[in-house]
């Protein structure tokens, strides 16, 4: 039986990324370990290293952009045809995007569409990002399923000019998302108040006219529709920043509380978030609802545990099952930690898991009104599978108020 090859060495990847550059490259992907995808530079003129994961969605990428959740991140689309239909204002989930860069595999094209107010070359020039087409997204994307997601350094150079080793030293010594607190660094610095609610065709965004509820969000990197979706839920929403205190979310005298969905290690964000959850908890008749990293961050307030994920979940088709209904829902979206299931204690059951790999997608509390989930349940542009848990938290609101 023939031995393998034996793997080429950083050296020799860039030797043959040098020889065999296309004379229209402007841009450069460069991998911790030497390989080197080539591309059209589109965006800023800028360079910018992360963590190189990929996202499975048809539409949304303005959304996707601008996730907070993103933030350290460069995001292949696996979808081919991105910038379709331009970008507008109305569609941004925070002011400033902190994902680090866009990878796709078409040109963009000039956009199609009545909503469309910029080119997505330009929108991603006016924020600072870079971005690349012409990539290989199927073969970057099998990479990332087989070996997990890797470093990389993202060049965008108009003269087509590289230093390679530098880009992929960059990578090499990136430190990653494990054990990193990025929540802190995306959320507000102080609190706010949120009455605008969904968008409605012919309509935009509206204004909530008579709340019946008072909640505080916990803003560990909020995507403004989860705000939206609480508002349309009859929720004055006051927003407040990751390192509030119990007691200074308690002086709001809320109904209930949220916690947001936002980027990096829970663990990391736990080292704070953690006694503030648990001193929230102390009250059992406090609704508590937690969507993606409020989901991890509850689950180790509860005495759970988080890990990093092999194959994170970035998308917007994922089935995920209700257990408690039979009910499977497709779901929009975006982790790459997750709570590993036999650590939570036997007052916590897990309420909905993935189709996809089986791990877990929601808990809740056994005897009080405390439950959150993994996945996206207010996604724009969808799916919409999913709306029913704000209605559940608002309902636990109102048994709680009698």
């Amino acid at each position: 039986m023939d031995k393998a090859a034996p793997a080429e060495s950083p050296a020799e990847l860039l030797t043959r990324a040098y020889d065999h550059q296309p004379a229209d490259a402007t841009a450069a992907l460069v991998l911790a370990d030497g390989t080197v995808f080539w591309g059209r530079g589109l965006g800023a003129t800028a360079t910018t290293t992360g963590e190189v994961c990929f996202n499975t969605s048809m539409t949304g990428y303005q959304e996707i952009m601008t996730d907070p959740s993103y933030a350290g991140q460069l995001i292949t689309f696996t979808f081919p045809h991105i910038g379709n239909v331009g970008t507008t204002p109305e569609d941004i989930e925070t002011m400033t995007p902190v994902a680090r860069g866009a990878i796709v595999r078409q040109a963009l094209t000039e956009p199609s569409n009545w909503r469309a107010e910029q080119h997505l070359g330009a929108w991603l020039a006016s924020h600072g990002l870079p971005g690349i087409s012409g990539v290989d997204t199927r073969a970057l994307t099998h990479r990332i399923r087989d070996a997990g997601a890797p470093h990389g350094t993202l060049a965008h150079a108009p003269d087509g000019r590289f230093e390679l080793e530098a880009l992929r030293s960059a990578a090499a010594g990136w430190p990653g998302l494990a054990g990193m607190d990025l929540a802190g660094e995306v959320s507000c610095l102080q609190a706010y108040t949120w009455d605008e609610t969904r968008w409605t065709l012919g309509e935009g965004y509206g204004r909530l006219e008579s709340p019946r509820h008072k909640v505080v969000a916990i803003d560990y990197g909020a995507k403004r529709n989860i705000l939206r979706c609480l508002a349309s839920a009859g929720c004055a929403v006051t927003v407040v920043p990751a390192s509030a205190t119990a007691e200074e979310i308690l002086a709001h005298e809320p109904d209930g509380v949220f916690l947001a969905n936002g980027p990096g290690d829970p663990a990391a964000t736990g080292a704070y978030a953690v006694p503030t959850l648990r001193k929230l908890m102390e009250n059992p008749k406090l609704p508590i609802f937690g969507i993606c990293l409020g989901h991890q961050l509850l689950a180790l307030a509860l005495g759970g545990r988080t890990e990093k994920m092999h194959l994170g979940h970035r998308g917007a088709n994922h089935p995920v099952k209700d257990l408690a209904s039979g009910r499977v829902e497709i779901t929009s979206q975006n982790h790459g930690f997750v709570v590993v299931q036999d650590s939570l204690p036997e007052n916590v059951e897990a309420t909905h898991v993935s189709l996809f790999d089986g791990t877990n997608e929601g808990l809740r509390v056994k005897d009080r009104p405390v439950f959150s989930v993994q996945y996206h349940p207010e996604a724009s542009p969808g799916p919409m599978d999913s709306h029913y848990l704000f209605d559940r938290f608002v309902e636990a609101i109102e048994k709680a108020k009698g």
